[in-house]
C-alpha cells in the first residue's frame, strides 16, 4: 500500500502542476472567452527563464546558488506576464468575440514562440529589438502626423512591414559574426537542478516518504490559488475584472478602464502559466515542445471543472492528476495482484502514460453525458455573455 499511496502523492503534484497552468487558462478562457492556443507555450517560457536565471546563479555559487529558485519564480511570472499583455494589446485585443480567429491567431503565436526558443540567438534579438523600436516610434510619428485618417491602419501596416524588413537585414548581418549567431538553446531538452533545499525527502507520514519536490509543487499551487482567489474577490482590479466579465458595457459607462482590465487579465493569466512552467523543471528535463503537453490536459480540466470556476478547476486538476500516476505507473497491479483477470487486462493496457491518458478522455466524455457543462456550471448573466 506505500506504493499506492506514493503515487497518490505523485498524482497531487501532477494535478498542481496543471492546477497552476489550468488556472491561469480558467482566467484567460472563463472571464475573458479568449481561446488561446499559446498558453502552452507561455508555460515553456517560464521554464525557459528558470533555466536562464539558474545560469546566472550557477557561477556564484554556495547560499546564492541555493536562492536562484525563488528569484525564478517571480521573474517566471513577471516575464510570462509581460509577454501576455504585449499579445492581448497587439493581436488577442483586435479579435475579441471572433473565436475562430483567436483560435487560429493563437496557435500561429504558439508555433512562433517554439521556434522563437529553438532559433534565438544575440543577433536575432538585436535583430527583433530594432524591428520593434522602429515600428513603435514610427507608428507614433505617423500618428502625430496624419491623425485619424481612414488610410492610417494601411500606412501603419506598411510601416511595420518596412520595420520587419529592416530587422531581418540587420539580423542577417549581425549573423556575420560568430561570437552573435550561435543559439542559446537550440532544439534539444534543457535541466535544471533544483537547490539542495528542495531535494531528498522532508519527513516521512505512516512510513511514506514525502519528496521535496513534490510536497513544494504541492504547496506552491495553494498558495498561488488562494493569493488569485483574494485578488479576484477582494482587491479593487479583481472587482473590476468581475465586473467587466459580467456587464462589459455598463462597466465602461460607469468609468472602469476595460481596456485596462483586459491586460490585466491576461497578464495574470500568463503569468500563472509562466510559474507553471517554472515548477515544471523541477519535474524533469523541458523543452521547446513543452506547451503541447500540458495544452490539452489543461483544457480537459477547464471543461471538467466548469468554464471560469476555480473550484471546479481545483477538483478537476487533482482527478486528472491522480489517475494518470496510478493507473499510468501500473502501482494497481502490484498493489493488488489478486484482482480478476479482466480487470487485470483493462489495468495492463492503460498502464502507460499515454494510454492513461486516453482513459481521461474516456473519464471526461461519460462525466460529460451526465453533466454537458462541468462540474461546477456558471450561472447568472456570465452564461449568456
Amino acid at each position: 500500500m506505500e506504493l499506492f499511496f506514493s503515487q497518490i502523492l505523485d498524482g497531487l503534484s501532477i494535478g498542481s502542476v496543471l492546477l497552476l497552468a489550468a488556472t491561469g487558462l480558467a482566467i484567460v478562457f472563463g472571464l475573458m472567452g479568449v481561446i488561446n492556443l499559446a498558453h502552452g507555450e507561455l508555460m515553456m517560457l517560464g521554464a525557459y527563464v528558470t533555466y536562464v536565471v539558474q545560469s546566472v546563479f550557477r557561477p556564484m555559487g554556495g547560499v546564492i546558488f541555493e536562492f536562484y529558485y525563488p528569484f525564478a519564480l517571480v521573474l517566471s511570472f513577471v516575464v510570462t506576464a509581460l509577454v501576455g499583455v504585449m499579445l492581448e494589446r497587439t493581436l488577442i485585443r483586435k479579435l475579441y468575440g471572433r473565436p475562430l480567429e483567436t483560435l487560429l491567431a493563437t496557435w500561429g503565436v504558439s508555433l512562433i514562440l517554439i521556434q522563437l526558443i529553438r532559433s534565438i540567438s544575440t543577433a536575432m534579438l538585436l535583430g527583433i529589438i530594432l524591428a520593434v523600436l522602429l515600428g513603435y516610434f514610427g507608428n507614433r510619428l505617423l500618428s502625430s502626423k496624419v491623425g485619424d485618417r481612414p488610410l492610417l491602419p494601411y500606412l501603419s501596416g506598411l510601416l511595420w512591414t518596412a520595420a520587419l524588413g529592416i530587422g531581418l537585414v540587420g539580423v542577417n548581418l549581425l549573423s556575420a559574426i560568430r561570437p552573435l549567431s550561435s543559439a542559446w538553446f537550440g532544439p534539444r531538452n534543457i535541466d535544471v537542478t533544483a537547490p539542495k533545499w528542495l531535494q531528498g525527502s522532508w519527513g516521512e507520514i505512516a512510513g511514506i516518504e514525502l519528496p521535496g519536490l513534490r510536497i513544494f509543487i504541492i504547496l506552491l499551487s495553494a498558495v498561488l490559488l488562494l493569493a488569485t482567489v483574494w485578488f479576484l474577490t477582494k482587491s479593487a482590479w479583481g472587482l473590476r475584472i468581475r465586473a467587466v466579465t459580467q456587464n462589459r458595457q455598463m462597466s465602461n459607462c460607469l468609468g472602469i478602464p476595460t481596456d485596462q482590465v483586459d491586460s490585466i487579465t491576461f497578464g495574470l493569466g500568463s503569468g500563472l502559466a509562466g510559474v507553471a512552467g517554472c515548477a515544471i523543471t523541477l519535474l524533469g528535463s523541458v523543452g521547446p515542445n513543452l506547451g503541447a503537453a500540458y495544452i490539452v490536459s489543461c483544457f480537459m480540466v477547464i471543461v471538467l471543472g466548469g468554464v471560469g470556476n476555480l473550484l471546479g478547476t481545483v477538483l478537476a486538476s487533482l482527478i486528472l492528476g491522480i489517475i494518470q500516476s496510478v493507473v499510468g505507473s501500473g502501482s494497481l497491479l502490484i498493489v493488488f495482484p489478486d484482482m480478476p483477470a479482466a480487470a487485470k487486462g483493462v489495468v495492463e493496457f492503460f498502464a502507460t502514460t499515454s494510454m492513461s491518458l486516453v482513459l481521461v478522455f474516456i473519464f471526461i466524455i461519460v462525466f460529460l453525458q451526465f453533466r454537458p457543462n462541468g462540474m461546477f456550471p456558471q450561472k447568472g448573466r456570465s452564461v449568456d455573455a
